[in-house]
């Protein structure tokens, strides 16, 4: 403990909040402070006393409102109430109280864990049943590439503006406030409704369901760390014993490499067979953005984003490899990897196998939770959803939001409904499509965020991180979106068994298929016409609310070549606002160095010259 030593103030005169938050401690051998405030030139002695709470008490008063929080005015959506103000909602965005304590590691964990669920565990025996050995190779390579440019046009906008809300922020930013309304409760609803079929998932998996969710920031990053080095570790193994299997290591089947590429096909349904797997290959890789998500709970998001980012790769190399073979499991109904592993006689791993399986939707069911609660925070704090959802607690965590995001769990009752298999398609169809709608949304961001970069005199070397595909990536991870919007309408209107469907049956697979379409378009328009929004121009983007400070002797470690100085303290910490706020700083920072060097030879000159004291 330190002690809190003042001139000409009594100690007594501190406000009871500032010794709660430890900026007054007396020491643990000395209860009294001397005080010379009486003008009699002897010192006075009061007591002070650490106010201990009860365990209780301390607990409610965690779930306070944060004492920093500077509330959303009413005005944010403009002075009639009806036309949306972009600096005020971008100000609420970078200045949301969220904890930042997410580390590195957690962030590497996020981003390798995150895709990794029930759409490449379960999900990939329906894709090899419809498309084949071939096509789900090819769409799985395809979307990882699409995905490669994503994330680092994601990770580059993330770094300069690490704002709460991501993604759907930049829309609102870049792009018109009407279409980040229309991502944002896109996104969300997509969250909303992973936990509910998440935990009937689980639920079907074993027989006993029993956990206590208690969602702040130290239990997310230590539940994301466990289930994404679980599944990471059991995918690898499951990689060595797919060699073995394929070489001809099942006591039972022999040497089975090759053998799907004939039954089903390499190419099972021609090319509508392969469309179908895009969507299957989507949903796989779907929670990869949350990696941008958490960049503004992120102690320094410019050293720990990139590495998390780069993790793409790795990923899709090792999505590659466990797709090349998988004995035995062409089939719907089931995960091909417990079936290859039946199939090949071994008694004991199918059962670890559905273990993982399991930590793999527990895993997803606590990402939905923190996608979907970050995202109705930050659309409460731009004035787009009801302010109470905008309610962040002393704990740095957005307690209504995760409440409401946890309330949709119990629609997991909806498993002992007669209608169960009804409930749950339409609340697939919900988030069917609202990945490539968020995909699509970044890259198109991106590619207008550098458009008014560079038309507001900044350069690419001002960025701390810079995607390495560019704005050429963007393009074709936004046109390859696209694509994969008009293959699921061909998919969804037309299925591969459609002549044997009525056409009732038939208008509901379509539905099913492109739900997500029609909600996105209407909370667009209706946005849109309600409150007059306008596209974005070049020159009117914000692209100095949001930066976040950095030391500038850790900046000048990092970027020894870009030619940051620190002066001699009286900079102090500076924000990135204000060094990319022009160029011409860069010329100030150099003159200002040469000055000082000047300065000090001229000191030296003095102490040496008798002649000159």
């Amino acid at each position: 403990m330190r002690i809190g030593i003042t001139k000409n103030i009594k100690m007594n005169s501190f406000k009871t909040k500032d010794v709660e938050k430890g900026s007054v401690y007396p020491d643990k051998d000395q209860s009294t402070t001397p005080d010379y405030s009486s003008g009699r030139g002897e010192p006075s002695y009061e007591q002070i006393t650490q106010i201990q709470h009860s365990i209780a008490r301390r607990f409610v008063e965690s779930f306070k409102r944060d004492p920093n929080l500077t509330m959303t005015p009413p005005g944010v959506v403009g002075a009639n109430g009806r036309v949306f103000h972009a600096e005020i909602a971008a100000e609420a965005t970078a200045t949301s109280p969220l904890a930042r304590k997410l580390k590195g590691r957690h962030l590497q964990m996020i981003a390798i864990g995150g895709s990794i669920g029930t759409g490449l565990f379960v999900a990939s025996g329906k894709s090899l049943a419809i498309g084949g050995p071939a096509s789900l190779i090819i769409c799985f390579t395809l979307i990882g590439l699409m995905l490669y440019c994503t994330v680092h046009a994601l990770g580059e906008m993330a770094v300069l503006f690490p704002v709460s809300g991501s993604f759907s922020a930049y829309s609102t930013r870049f792009l018109d406030p009407a279409w980040g309304f229309a991502m944002g409760w896109n996104y969300a609803m997509q969250w909303l409704v992973v936990l509910p079929l998440e935990i009937i998932a689980a639920s079907i998996t074993i027989d006993f369901w029993d956990t206590e969710q208690r969602y702040n920031h130290a239990i997310f990053v230590t539940r994301s760390f466990f289930f994404a080095l679980v599944k990471v570790v059991a995918i690898i193994g499951y990689i060595l014993l797919a060699i073995i299997l394929n070489c001809g290591g099942s006591l039972e089947e022999g040497y089975v490499a090759g053998q799907l590429w004939n039954n089903p096909g390499a190419f099972n349904n021609g090319f509508k067979g392969l469309c179908s797997v895009f969507v299957t290959a989507a949903f796989a890789f779907a929670g990869t953005e949350l990696v941008g998500l958490a960049a503004a709970e992120t102690q320094n998001p410019r050293k720990s984003l990139p590495t998390a980012v780069k993790q793409v790769f790795w990923r899709i190399t090792l999505f590659l490899y466990r797709l090349a073979y998988s004995p035995g499991s062409a089939n719907a109904a089931a995960s091909p990897f417990v079936i290859s592993i039946q199939n090949a006689g071994i008694t004991v791993l199918p059962s670890v196998m559905n273990a993982v399986i399991l930590v793999a939707v527990l895993s997803v069911g606590n990402s939905s939770i923190f996608g979907s609660s970050r995202t109705l925070a930050a659309l409460a704090d731009q004035g787009q959803a009801p302010k109470i959802l905008a309610y962040v607690d002393r704990k740095g965590r957005p307690i209504v939001s995760i409440g409401v995001s946890s309330a949709l769990g119990f629609l997991a009752y909806a498993a002992d409904s007669g209608a169960q298999g009804t409930v749950l398609d339409w609340m697939l169809a919900l988030s069917g499509l609202s990945s490539i709608f968020t995909w699509g949304s970044i890259c198109l961001a991106h590619i207008r965020f550098r458009r008014a970069w560079r038309l507001q005199g900044h350069s690419l070397d001002e960025l701390a991180f810079r995607s390495q595909p560019g704005v050429f990536g963007s393009w074709i991870g936004f046109l390859f979106n696209v694509l994969i919007l008009i293959a699921q309408f061909w998919t969804g209107a037309w299925p591969t068994d459609y002549e044997n469907m009525t056409a009732l049956a038939q208008c509901r697979s379509f539905f099913i298929a492109y739900l997500a379409a029609p909600i996105v378009i209407v909370f667009y328009v209706g946005y849109k016409v309600w409150y007059r929004t306008s596209v974005m121009r070049s020159m009117d983007m914000d692209l100095k609310t949001g930066i976040r400070g950095l030391d500038l002797p850790a900046r000048s470690a990092n970027n020894s070549n870009m030619g940051y100085y620190d002066n001699a303290g009286a900079l102090g910490v500076l924000s990135l606002e204000e060094l990319f706020i022009s160029r011409r700083y860069h010329v100030i920072l150099a003159f200002n160095k040469v000055l000082r060097r000047r300065m000090f030879i001229d000191l030296l000159e003095t102490c040496h010259d008798p002649s000159a004291r």
